[in-house]
C-alpha cells in the first residue's frame, strides 16, 4: 500500500471568465520514504497541487489517500490528526515565520499546540532536539527572523515541518530563493533526514538539475495536467514527450564542446481558464496534428514510463 495515492485530482478556482484549470485529472503514488519530483513552468499547477493534497485548499473532484484512508473530505479532529503526518516548507522562508516571534517560540509554538508534550523542560527539550537536528546555532535560537539569512530561516521551516513527525511533507520550492551554495546545504539536509526519518516528500521546483539530484520519480506538469512522468534516471535518459525534452535543453550546460542543442518553443501559452478538448501543449508543439485536438490520456509508453501523447510512435 503507498503512502500517498491521488486519484483524478481536480482543482478548479473561478474566475471573472470562467473555470481556471488549475490542477486537471492528475494521479500518481507516493511511497513511503520516496521523492517524488513536480516540475513544470512557473503558473503550471505544481504549488496548487501540493496544496490540495494536504488540505489547504478543497479538492473540486478526485480523492486523496493517506495510508489507504480517504482524506479528501475529512474535517474537524479527523483533519487535524491528518495535517499531524503531513506537512509543508514553504518557498519563501521569511514570509512563512513571524518577523515578532523569536525563532524558538516559533519552533514551539507546534510543539505547545500538539498537546503532546507536558511541562516546561520537556517542550524545551524537544525544540533543542529539533533545531540540533537541522543544524541551528544555539547562538541564533533567540534571534528573529529578519536577523538570519535565507539558508537558516529556511531551516526554521524545516524544523517546524518537522515538529510533529510527519509521514509526508511537501517542499515547495524550498531552495529557489537560495544561493547555490546554501541551495546544496538545505538539499543534504533533506536527504539526510529522510534517510534517517523516512519520510516521504513532495518536491515541487522548476529546476531540473536541482530535482533529478533529489527526487526518485519525476512528474512533469504543463497547465494542471501531468504529461510524463516516469523514474528519475530514466527520465533524463530516455525522455520521451517534446515539453519535457525542452524543459531539458534548457538546462544550463558546462559541456563547451558538446553544447545540448537547445528546443525553442513557439506559439502561443493554451489558456488554462475553460481550456477546449486536446492537448494543452499543442500550440506549441512542431509535431501537432488534428489529431492532437482530442483528449489526451497518460499511457505506459514503456516499463514505469508514462507519456500523454497521441504522436508519441511518431516522433520518438
Amino acid at each position: 500500500m503507498s503512502l500517498i495515492e491521488v486519484r483524478n485530482l481536480k482543482k478548479y478556482f473561478k474566475v471573472p471568465a470562467g473555470l481556471n484549470h488549475a490542477v486537471d485529472d492528475v494521479s500518481f503514488t507516493i511511497e513511503k520514504g520516496e521523492t517524488l519530483g513536480v516540475v513544470g513552468e512557473s503558473g503550471c499547477g505544481k504549488s496548487t497541487l501540493g496544496r490540495t493534497m494536504i488540505r489547504l485548499q478543497e479538492a473540486t473532484e478526485g480523492q486523496i489517500f493517506l495510508n489507504g484512508q480517504d482524506i479528501t473530505h475529512v474535517k474537524g479532529r479527523e483533519l487535524d490528526k491528518i495535517r499531524d503526518k503531513m506537512q509543508i516548507v514553504f518557498q519563501d522562508p521569511y514570509s512563512s515565520l513571524n518577523p515578532r516571534i523569536r525563532i524558538e517560540s516559533t519552533i514551539k509554538e507546534p510543539l505547545k499546540h500538539s498537546g503532546r508534550f507536558h511541562g516546561k523542560a520537556e517542550l524545551q527539550e524537544e525544540a533543542n532536539r529539533l533545531m540540533e537536528l537541522v543544524g541551528i546555532d544555539e547562538r541564533l535560537r533567540q534571534s528573529y527572523p529578519h536577523e538570519l539569512d535565507g539558508g537558516r530561516r529556511q531551516r526554521v521551516g524545516i524544523a517546524r515541518a518537522l515538529a510533529l513527525n510527519p509521514e509526508f511533507i511537501v517542499c515547495d520550492e524550498p531552495v529557489s530563493a537560495l544561493d547555490v551554495s546554501i541551495q546544496a546545504q538545505v538539499l543534504n539536509l533533506l536527504m539526510d533526514l529522510q534517510d534517517q526519518m523516512g519520510i516521504a516528500y513532495m518536491f515541487v521546483t522548476h529546476d531540473l538539475s536541482v530535482v533529478r539530484h533529489i527526487s526518485d520519480h519525476i512528474c512533469v506538469m504543463y497547465l494542471g495536467q501531468l504529461v510524463e512522468k516516469a523514474p528519475a534516471e530514466e527520465l533524463f535518459a530516455h525522455t520521451l514527450h517534446p515539453y519535457t525534452k525542452a524543459l531539458l535543453s534548457a538546462i544550463p550546460s558546462t559541456d563547451i564542446f558538446h553544447p545540448m542543442k537547445r528546443v525553442r518553443l513557439k506559439g502561443e501559452i493554451t489558456s488554462p481558464i475553460n481550456p477546449e478538448p486536446g492537448c494543452r501543449f499543442a500550440a506549441r508543439c512542431p509535431y501537432a496534428k488534428e489529431e492532437c485536438r482530442q483528449p489526451q490520456k497518460l499511457q505506459e509508453a514503456e516499463k514505469n514510463h508514462y507519456v500523454s501523447c497521441c504522436r508519441l510512435k511518431e516522433i520518438s
